[in-house]
């Protein structure tokens, strides 16, 4: 059967491979005698948002829901494609509905957002709140790599100071020190002009060998409508189309999360959020976050499984009832259309990033929360083999 399926997938995208071929060959291979070795250097990026979600932040927070996905993508920009997990730490103060609230590490970046979607902004109001908590929430209850070659970023976003009179608390230093000998660096971004946070937020940026900005409380995010936003959604919802699961019970009810996460999304995101999900999803970086861990058609079109290799009760629904033949003319087509969608947001995607360009000035998007994450990661991930050629964040 796999014969079978390969001659198929190859009349399919013949086309496909002699376009990319040159570039992928330059990329990824070496030639030793002869003989074409493929060369691949996986590059990481583990990145944690450190939130106060107390009543003061509502308008930082609103921004930070529209612009995670522009986070991602500017972070998906570098020349090697990096794999991305992002995790979020939100904090308020003890006497509030909660201290801290973790949401570990994932590349399924649509459930983690999901997540960030229901938080409100609430409680707080009595000057400091539980920092010290909450870095070292980030620090020892994140599941970190231990591999030195990952670029590991935590970003403490807040308006407060910590307090420093909780006895029992870990005060920040000590902290610190853990993320340093852990390779984690972590940055501080001030929300607004409080006196009282700014020595602090900077000794914390200092100690975590980090970078401290100050934006307002608005977050200073660059937020612009396109033309091409609407399209743009649609496109990202025929990109999530093309997808099959397959797997044992405990794998689908992965998948029924990811689906159920994936249309939340749809329903309550704006049209401009949406579009630059679809941009992130289409990329290399962005693959882990659209097909999950059980995609049928990129296991097979990527040699990993073939479909006799699946138990009856692993097969998609939708597939059991058809011949193996139909499967995999299915299967083939599923992939054809897979690429035609990613090369149309690909598209899209440049028209839009040029109209945005034209609409805002090198001096609104220097004072922007994007820029400021975008030159912190620039620099910093230059230590990690990470390299960012253009000159601003994506929006």
């Amino acid at each position: 059967m796999n014969t079978k399926f390969i001659a198929l997938a190859l009349i399919a995208t013949t086309a496909i491979g002699i376009a990319i071929f040159p570039s992928i060959q330059s990329a990824n291979a070496v030639t030793t005698n002869n003989t074409a070795v493929e060369v691949e250097q996986k590059h990481r990026i583990e990145v944690v948002f450190v939130l106060d979600t107390t009543s003061s932040m509502s308008g930082l927070i609103q921004a930070a829901k529209e612009k995670i996905w522009s986070i991602a993508s500017t972070m998906a920009s570098a020349q090697q494609n990096p794999e991305i997990k992002m995790g979020l730490v939100a904090f308020r103060d003890r006497g509030d509905a909660y201290v801290t609230k973790v949401l570990d590490l994932s590349d399924d970046l649509d459930s983690m957002y999901a997540q960030l979607m229901d938080f409100k902004a609430q409680g707080g109001g009595d000057g400091p709140e539980s920092v010290n908590q909450a870095l070292d929430d980030a620090i020892n209850r994140i599941s970190w790599s231990q591999d030195d070659s990952v670029y590991k970023v935590a970003f403490l976003i807040g308006d407060a100071p910590p307090h420093m009179d909780y006895a029992d608390d870990v005060k920040y230093p000590v902290t610190l020190e853990r993320a340093k000998n852990n390779g984690i660096v972590v940055n501080t971004i001030q929300s607004g002009r409080n006196g009282g946070t700014t020595p602090v937020w900077q000794n914390i940026a200092q100690l975590g060998y980090g970078e401290y900005f100050q934006v307002e409380n608005s977050g200073n995010s660059i937020a612009v409508s396109t033309p091409f936003d609407r399209k743009l959604s649609e496109l990202a919802a025929s990109l999530e189309a093309t997808r099959i699961f397959y797997g044992d019970d405990k794998q689908r009810e992965r998948q029924r999360r990811k689906n159920e996460a994936s249309k939340k999304l749809r329903t309550e995101l704006s049209d401009a959020a949406l579009a630059r999900r679809s941009a992130f999803n289409a990329t290399a970086s962005g693959e882990a976050n659209l097909l999950g861990e059980s995609e049928l058609v990129d296991a097979i079109t990527s040699g990993r499984i073939e479909l006799d290799d699946l138990a009856e009760d692993e097969m998609p629904e939708d597939l059991r009832a058809m011949a193996p033949a139909e499967q995999e003319i299915y299967i083939v087509e599923k992939a054809k259309k897979r690429d035609q969608i990613k090369a149309e947001i690909e598209k899209l995607s440049d028209s839009r990033k040029r109209y945005i360009a034209d609409q805002i000035t090198a001096e609104v998007a220097k004072s922007s929360l994007d820029e400021k994450i975008y030159s912190a990661v620039k620099e910093q991930a230059k230590t990690k083999g990470l390299i960012y050629e253009s000159d601003s964040a994506e929006y």
